[in-house]
């Protein structure tokens, strides 16, 4: 599909995630059954633009976005332009991303609405001709963008199951049950892509014995959650899990209460990632949805980051919720265009968990009281293929 995307001026320095952008738009191609079509996508900043709508135009200052069909002055050059070419669409990332903070939106989406915008230009619509034929174009603009948000991936996000509260059941008691090794084992059968545990250093729920057995047992991929103290590295590399994530821990919490302040703790994570990389354990540093902590985590040699969603997930309203969520989506698309792999986790459930399963950039979500909080009434194997169900894509591509 020959899409091009051109950064103009100093556009290339910000952190659009352009790969991203790449696959929406080739979808979008596909969903107007133009994917053999060129078409090229030119992001720039306001002053360009504001060139372009004043030469094209006669208008001052910049607009969002500017169509210019391959075809419209044909009959003027001096040469045939090719039956595949579609044209050009032009956008100002800066005036997006102030539109984007007024919906309450990521950039990332409201660029998508304008290349969705550009390109019914491009097919000969225009909303300036009449309003008949701009409510026509704005409800095709929404048909569009909700096709594309249902074939959001062509993969969909892996599922990875903590089964700590299994434990915490049975260290309430004091008994041998339930058995988190053997909920490993039905959480594997119903389709799970891995199994994490938080081994903390006061041994709330998880035992050192529950790790060792799981490490024989567990055949997808465990993940083991720990501080980077002494002790756990320790442990850690004695056990040698499929891949670590650093945790902030308080002896007093009730659960892991933010990310960990990677840019403030810069050596020490450094050290145990330094041990984990001569051992040939990846790491993941568990964080919260900042630029900071991203910067951080990339400088000290980090294979993952997870974008802690608590604040999405505990938001009051929607205003807020959407906020938290955007931050979530932008977050990841930095990471992702710095070579950070990007999973999420904390507090998700079966409300709030499709959406962030449609981001792009995550690769896996880390699930645990919930699936087991439905356990309680419908089984493990069923909450874990009702969660499953939730984070597939609804309408795969092929």
């Amino acid at each position: 599909m020959p899409l091009h995307i051109i950064l103009q001026s100093d556009v290339s320095a910000t952190s659009l995630n352009i790969t991203s952008l790449e696959k929406r738009a080739e979808r979008l191609l596909r969903l107007l059954c133009l994917k053999r079509k060129d078409l090229s996508i030119v992001l720039m900043n306001d002053a360009d633009m504001a060139s372009f709508n004043k030469k094209y135009r006669n208008r001052k200052g910049p607009t969002n976005v500017l169509s210019f069909p391959a075809r419209d002055n044909e009959a003027a050059l001096p040469f045939v332009i090719p039956g595949n070419e579609l044209g050009d669409i032009l956008i100002s990332v800066e005036t997006a991303a102030r539109e984007a903070e007024q919906a309450g939106k990521s950039r990332d989406e409201r660029i998508t609405e304008l290349i969705i915008h550009g390109l019914l230009h491009l097919l000969g619509q225009d909303h300036e001709r009449s309003e008949k034929e701009a409510l026509s174009m704005w409800e095709q603009e929404q048909k569009l963008l909700n096709r594309l948000n249902q074939t959001g991936r062509n993969t969909m996000a892996h599922l990875a199951i903590n089964v700590d509260h299994v434990a915490t059941i049975r260290e309430a008691r004091g008994t041998s049950e339930p058995d988190p090794v053997l909920a490993a084992g039905i959480c594997e059968l119903a389709g799970a892509s891995g199994i994490v545990v938080h081994l903390r250093e006061d041994r709330r729920h998880i035992q050192d014995r529950d790790l060792q057995l799981l490490r024989q047992t567990v055949k997808t991929k465990l993940n083991l959650e720990m501080a980077a103290a002494k002790e756990m590295i320790a442990i850690a590399l004695a056990t040698k899990p499929d891949m670590i994530t650093l945790v902030p821990e308080k002896r007093q919490e009730l659960t892991t209460e933010g990310g960990l302040d990677v840019a403030r703790n810069h050596k020490k994570i450094a050290r145990a990632i330094e041990k984990m990389r001569k051992a040939g354990i990846p790491v993941s540093l568990f964080i919260d949805p900042e630029a900071k902590q991203i910067k951080a985590a990339g400088e000290v040699g980090a294979t993952f980051v997870e974008l802690h969603t608590g604040r999405y997930c505990d938001a009051a309203t929607e205003d807020a919720r959407d906020r938290e969520f955007n931050l979530i989506a932008e977050s990841a698309a930095a990471a992702a265009a710095t070579g950070l792999r990007v999973n999420a986790g904390h507090g998700l459930d079966y409300r709030n968990t499709p959406r962030v399963a449609a981001l792009e950039t995550i690769e896996e979500l880390s699930i645990g009281h919930a699936v087991i909080s439905r356990a309680v009434f419908v089984g493990l194997d069923q909450a874990v293929r009702e969660m499953l169900a939730l984070i597939r894509p609804p309408f795969p591509e092929r």
